[in-house]
């Protein structure tokens, strides 16, 4: 999609994504979800320590069912280096939290680091708001699960 086709819209929505995709990893964070807590280790978020320990209170939302249905994909190398799309693989997830996760973290790997052609839906506006708003809604819902409201909507 070529920026003068963004509607404002569009944008915002995106924007909207990409803040609170940063401010749900950031409480993360600052609640010892860390994927290292190795002194001197990066301070990066552990989405996997968030998901084990949530796991099994975690039911699926509406939201969080729209992205499991949507079923974004994911960039790959093919043959001669070339570029491609697959499904994003949910096997060996070993929970529904863990399938939406990737899910969240997809969409945002898509807006930040995907290609910006090739794939199927990629200017298809109405599914690229259903991810981002489905996906917002979802993160907001996993900062109430895990009462990190606080830090995700800086509420001091």
């Amino acid at each position: 999609m070529r920026i003068e086709n963004i509607d404002t819209n569009l944008s915002g929505i995106a924007f909207d994504y990409f803040y609170w995709f940063s401010r749900f990893e950031f409480a993360l964070k600052e609640n010892m979800y860390l994927k290292s807590c190795k002194i001197g280790a990066k301070a990066e978020p552990g989405w996997g320590k968030f998901v084990e320990k949530w796991q099994a209170k975690y039911s699926v939302t509406p939201e969080a069912n729209a992205l499991l249905i949507a079923k974004p994909e994911q960039q790959i190398v093919a043959r001669n280096a070339d570029l491609d799309w697959a499904p994003v693989r949910l096997d060996d997830c070993k929970s529904d939290l863990a399938k939406v996760v990737r899910l969240l973290k997809t969409v945002r790997n898509n807006l930040f680091h995907g290609g910006k052609h090739g794939c199927e839906g990629w200017d298809d506006s109405k599914r690229t708001e259903l991810l981002l708003s489905s996906g917002k809604k979802v993160l907001d819902q996993l900062a109430q699960l895990a009462s990190l409201d606080a830090d995700y909507k800086r509420y001091y």
